[in-house]
């Protein structure tokens, strides 16, 4: 799986077993990688435009197949949740933003404090767990492949919420 799905696929399973996922909605805001350009160039395969333009001067919005092989992993959100990306000109690190409808109601401290559980009892070194005011480079060589983020979350309402968790693309 890509380094998005395994961001992802942790936190989506918390959800899911604790609250049940209706559907949702992911982004990742992705450090560039060594396949984009460097310089507006035609992309490869001269399909996708905006994969030729310049990674380091852009924010390039681009598809991903992280969402759906979600549901390779974990069959039950199987159809209920897609997503897409946003490649931005950083070295390393990238964030996932899923925005969740949630079939079980809860609060937002409730979500923060099903994944603190699951970040130090069975899916600990896997799932991690900050309420640190943190930024993309304090997770360089963090070997989870997802760090949620308890601040950068929000609630909507019992049943609609934001999760924000981290991953170090080129090492967890």
């Amino acid at each position: 799986a890509s380094c998005t799905t395994n961001c992802l696929a942790p936190v989506a399973k918390v959800l899911n077993e604790k609250f049940g996922i209706a559907e949702g909605l992911m982004t990742t805001v992705h450090a560039t990688t060594a396949t984009q350009l460097v310089v507006d160039g035609p992309s490869k395969g001269g399909k996708d435009w905006r994969a030729g333009r310049a990674a380091s001067v852009n924010i390039i919005p681009s598809s991903t197949g992280a969402a759906k092989a979600v549901g390779l992993v974990l069959p039950s959100l199987k159809g209920k949740l897609t997503g897409m990306s946003f490649r931005v000109p950083t070295i390393n690190v990238s964030v996932v933003d899923l925005t969740v409808k949630l079939e079980k109601g809860t609060t937002y401290a409730g979500i923060c404090e099903a994944m603190k559980e699951a970040s130090e009892g069975e899916l600990k070194g896997i799932l991690g767990y900050t309420k640190e005011e943190v930024v993309s480079q304090d997770f360089m060589h963090d070997t989870r492949t997802s760090i949620f983020d308890h601040k950068a979350g929000i609630g909507l309402n019992d049943h609609f919420h934001k999760i924000v968790s981290w991953y170090d693309n080129e090492w967890g």
